[in-house]
Formats: structure tokens, sequence, C-alpha cells
């Protein structure tokens, strides 16, 4: 057992002891470590998150990988066998690791505004900068990672009732127009959507920054208000009671203070979903949001809940991943988001997902040794 931080610790398991891993068909991740190779090679390495792995531990994978025979399900988890430990991720406190979902959402909008398409979503605006230890102000914690540019220095940037109060109108950032808030708020949530014009375009966007603030759940706002039960919070549930409760939509919406800007994404490929914070595209159903400070992106993890079964008909989700993605509300070693996909019905399988899981992380052998393997 390897104490890898004073938060966690790694447990080396076989793979027999994965639930179900013999049932698993984890073909999909191959070709998306083909693309995470060649982002590695082309461009930069991951950064190395606090466990200690690095990109550099996973390039010799990747690059077996690239020319393993996938005639069958077999073969992909005997590429896995062969070549990577399996760890359990276990908390010091020894609770459940927690798994939630997110997807792409597809949201009407119109090229120019009026009094029906309302709502913008907005490109980054020049004024915000990158904040680092070396040019944060004091008065800001080290969680904003965002600021104002101004002639006197850097400030807090203005929160989400600030922005939608018109912070930035007439300063040509509009994106396109929705004609619901909520659509954009929750848009803001998944940090990417595909937007669809009424001469039936779609426009791709996705996450390019965000003002700096911390995120707020609203969801846990309205448990603690008493208006939704902690056992049905869900994003159907806000959105239902945001619809029936229009008067405090804004009240509710500027709790989360937090706001996101888009940049343009490519569409050329329907079928990928959108390129997160590993530069690479979401494969649904096998993409995994990770807290980027702790974990690198690009290894493998084996999720198993068993409490959540609507995404695998009735069965407990015990599926291979790969981290390719982070959100500011994906904290902790034992903490993932899955991507279920884009559109609406990716969004109904998202939008309950709230179960508690296992965490393994799948090693590559050379470099397993350093955590007890």
């Amino acid at each position: 057992m390897s104490e890898a931080s004073s938060g966690y610790r790694l447990s080396p398991v076989s793979f027999g002891e994965l639930p179900d891993w013999d049932l698993d068909d984890p073909r999909p991740l191959f070709e998306a470590m083909a693309r995470c190779l060649a982002y590695i090679e082309e461009t930069k390495p991951y950064r190395t998150g606090a466990l200690g792995l690095s990109a550099g531990d996973l390039l010799p994978l990747l690059k077996t990988a690239a020319d393993w025979p996938l005639t069958s399900p077999g073969d992909a988890r005997a590429f896995f066998e062969q070549n990577c430990t399996p760890f359990r991720i276990r908390r010091e406190d020894d609770r459940s690791g927690l798994v939630t979902a997110f997807y792409e959402p597809e949201v009407d909008v119109s090229s120019q505004p009026d009094e029906i398409w309302a709502y913008p979503f907005y490109y980054r605006p020049d004024d915000l900068v990158d904040l680092d230890d070396g040019n944060r102000p004091g008065n800001l914690e080290s969680g904003y990672m965002f600021g104002l540019k101004t002639p006197d220095g850097i400030a807090e940037y203005p929160d989400r009732k600030a922005i939608d109060q018109g912070y930035l109108k007439g300063r040509g950032l509009e994106i396109a127009w929705a004609r619901s808030k909520v659509d954009v708020f929750f848009a803001h949530i998944q940090g990417a959507a595909r937007l669809r014009f009424a001469d039936g375009t779609i426009r791709r966007i996705t996450y390019a920054a965000k003002a700096g603030h911390p995120f707020s759940p609203i969801g846990k706002l309205l448990i603690d208000r008493g208006e939704i039960a902690r056992e049905r919070i869900s994003m159907q549930s806000i959105r239902e009671w945001l619809a029936r409760n229009s008067a405090k939509v804004d009240e509710i919406l500027w709790h989360n203070r937090s706001y996101i800007f888009f940049r343009d994404a490519d569409v050329s490929d329907d079928h990928l979903g959108p390129v997160a914070a590993a530069k690479v595209p979401l494969v649904a159903g096998r993409s995994l949001a990770v807290d980027r400070m702790i974990h690198t992106f690009g290894y493998p993890f084996f999720i198993h809940a068993p409490t959540l079964t609507h995404l695998d008909d009735g069965r407990s989700f015990a599926r291979l991943m790969l981290a390719l993605d982070t959100g500011s509300a994906i904290v902790g070693p034992a903490r993932g988001d899955i991507f279920t996909g884009s559109g609406h019905e990716a969004g109904e399988l998202a939008g309950t997902v709230n179960n508690d899981a296992d965490f393994y992380i799948l090693i590559p052998k050379a470099a397993a040794g350093r955590y007890g393997a």
C-alpha cells in the first residue's frame, strides 16, 4: 500500500478484483489514447498531478496501444492486463468516491438579439487575465485563477450578476443569443454546447475561461432552503423548480457567481464529443473529468458504481474510462464526472447521476513499482 498523499492512498489489486472487468469492452479508449499520444508528442506533455504520474510515465503505454490488435473486447482487456497494474484509490477516511455526469447540451439560438433571443453566450473578454501565485493580489484567494485587468492593477472580475446586468454589453463579445437564461446557465455548468440556429446550422462552443469566482452549486442552495429534497436533487428537478418559480430565477442563478466564457470548437465530426481540457475530443460513456491537481490527463480509470444502473440497462456501472477533462466541482482523488454524450437524451442520462463509486487507476507497469506494486 502506498501513501500517495495526506488525503488518500493507493492499494494494488488484480484485474480479477475489478468488478465485472470481464464484461467490459474498452476498445473505444484506443482512438482517444492515440489522440492523447499525438497531443503529447506534437504539442506538449500534460501537467503532472500531485499523485506524481507524468505524461512521460504514460507515453510507453500510449505507444504500445497504437499497434495493439483489436479484434475483440478480450484483446482490449488483454492490453491493459499485460501493460498496467490497477490500484484502488482509497480516501483517508475510507468513504466511497463519488461520480456525477455531464453532457454537451444543444441550445436553440439566434445570430441577432431581440425581445425573445435575449441571453448571450460570450467570448473571453480582453480585460480578463490569468492569475498565478506571482500576480494574484493578496485580497484574492488562491482559488482565483482569473482576474480583472485595470489601470491600477488586478482586481476581482465582475461576477454572474454583474455580467447578466450588462457589464459586457456593447463590446462585441456575443457569440449568439438564447431565449432562456436557464439554458445559458446550464451550458456554463457543462462547459460546452452545440448552438443550433434557425436555418439548421450548428456551431460548437467550448470552455475558454471563467470570471474566476468559486463555483457555488445552486442544487445545494435549493436543498438548504428546503425547496428540493436531497434525494430528489438533479438537473431535471432543478430545471422544474426554476420553471415554476420564474420570479426567483435571477436570485438562484446569481448565487453561483462563477461565469464561463467560450471559444469556437470544431464541428467536423458529429460523433465526437467536444474538445475538453486534455485537448482531445471526449468519447461518450468513456471520458472522465478528474481533479487535475491530483491526477494527470490521459490515464485510464476503472469506475465501479453499484447503484448507478440507468446508464447500462439496469446493470451496475463498471467501465474503464480515460481522464480527459476537469471541472471546478471535481475535487478530490476519488471524484469523477462521466461524459454521457451530446444532446437532450445525453442530458437526461447525465442529470440524475450522483452515486457512490469505487475508483481504480491503471498505472503502467514501469511506474507501478513506485506505488508498491
